[in-house]
């Protein structure tokens, strides 16, 4: 077993690592930037180091700086929560070679997974239904060539991203040839690489994923779906598992392909499979993350099991603890607190003057922030995430508001309020979502 993991992250993903290693009895190391040196997870900590200023390319993306950290207080694991460098394949590597655990996928599982065209492959070599689509594009002829043969509407992506960056819906001939080279420029600028690819379009999909978690050695469990349709600018606002929008029989078909499909490619650790459902009721896959999600405590309310703990298991040795037949009991909800506008988005950092969780029952809540702390605005604005379980939905989304209410988070702005708007909301009573809901709520 592992006796002191160096967690490589900040804010709330930081402290749910923590409290999962201490729940094991694990030593830990924080890493942080000097303006997070009053930070939760570093008072939380056993060890805290400095690794630099405050931006992250300065800091939590430094890695001879998180390897020193590791070296120098004696870890023998490094964590890297999400985001950062959680599914960099090369610091993976390094930290392996460093003689340092990392706890998630090998780098070939990273690097096969990682990229989006490669991962389209494997995913149909493995049995995973995929949208009509292309490999990389040589040029703008290629392009329109590949585009008549799926049919308009297409979407472009780009090969080694995501978070919507590089993404152009194409509804013609003529917007593809006005858009390709942008959708190039903006791939290369966001992710070093110009490469893009094309998938067959779909108006109005649902986004579901599948959490999954390996051993490596054939060892898989499938612990069912998470629906993540309401979202603003491509990013999760709100997630909700399981989904209402599958059948108990379609739910147990992907369960079982995907632990057929994990088991042949060698898996290790937890990682998620994401999905859109189309108008007609077809999974179809997107990719795959290699990481933990920052979504994951709706999975561990449905069905008991801790995947921060299971990830160090698998990482010391150990194994899977959870049992082979996973029970969903209930259903859980996630909204995302963010330091920001509840209208515009904009970020809105600063001095968190009083601070008060919500409690009760079927309340949980997974934060970085306390009264007093200074949100900096340097990092992505998530503070806290408040997840509510309970019976039936209905009871969920009740507790939710309940919880949603009875939070204070004072001297800045949050988006709060724009979470009641959509638990409120008809359709989202109705269980009546889409990727396009939230711009639709706004319109209506």
């Amino acid at each position: 077993m592992l006796k002191k993991v160096l967690i490589a992250n900040r804010g709330e993903i930081a402290v749910r690592v923590i409290r999962a290693c201490r729940d094991l009895g694990l030593a830990t190391v924080a890493v942080h930037s000097e303006v997070d040196a009053e930070s939760l997870h570093v008072r939380l900590a056993d060890q805290a180091v400095c690794i630099g200023p405050a931006p992250s390319i300065e800091s939590y993306l430094q890695v001879p700086a998180i390897i020193a950290a590791a070296e120098i207080t004696g870890a023998d694991a490094v964590h890297p929560g999400y985001g950062f460098l959680s599914e960099n394949a090369e610091f993976a590597d390094t930290c392996e070679q460093c003689g340092l655990v990392f706890i998630g996928p090998s780098p070939a599982d990273m690097k096969q997974w990682g990229a989006k065209v490669p991962a389209r492959a494997l995913a149909k070599r493995l049995g995973i239904p995929m949208l009509p689509g292309t490999g990389v594009l040589r040029d703008l002829e290629h392009a329109v060539e590949e585009a008549t043969k799926i049919g308009f509407p297409v979407i472009l992506k780009a090969s080694a991203g995501g978070g919507g960056r590089g993404m152009k819906i194409v509804r013609d001939e003529g917007q593809l040839r006005r858009v390709f080279d942008q959708a190039r420029a903006e791939a290369l600028a966001g992710f070093k690489s110009d490469e893009v690819y094309l998938e067959r379009f779909v108006e109005e999909p649902r986004h579901i994923e599948f959490q999954v978690l390996c051993d490596g050695e054939g060892d898989v469990r499938v612990l069912g779906e998470r629906e993540c349709s309401i979202q603003r600018r491509h990013q999760k606002l709100l997630e909700e598992a399981p989904s209402v929008a599958l059948s108990a029989e379609l739910r147990a078909d992907m369960s079982a392909t995907l632990e057929r499909a994990m088991r042949e490619s060698g898996y290790r650790s937890a990682g998620t499979v994401e999905f859109l459902l189309d108008e007609r009721g077809e999974l179809y896959f997107m990719e795959m993350n290699t990481r933990i999600q920052v979504e994951h405590p709706v999975t561990e309310e449905i069905t008991g099991v801790d995947l921060i703990n299971e990830q160090l298991r698998i990482a010391g040795g150990e194994g899977i603890s959870a049992p082979r037949e996973i029970v969903l009991r209930g259903h859980a909800i996630e909204c995302r607190i963010n330091a920001e506008d509840p209208e515009t988005f904009a970020p809105w950092p600063g001095l968190i003057t009083e601070y008060h969780p919500p409690g009760g029952a079927g309340v949980r809540v997974d934060g970085g922030v306390y009264g007093g702390w200074r949100v900096p605005s340097h990092y992505d604005s998530l503070l806290v995430k408040i997840i509510t379980h309970a019976p039936t939905r209905q009871v969920a989304v009740s507790r939710m508001e309940r919880a949603l209410r009875e939070s204070l988070i004072g001297g800045i702005r949050t988006n709060v309020p724009l979470h009641l708007e959509i638990l409120g909301h008809p359709d989202f009573k109705a269980g009546r979502l889409s990727t396009k809901f939230l711009e639709r709520m706004r319109a209506s």
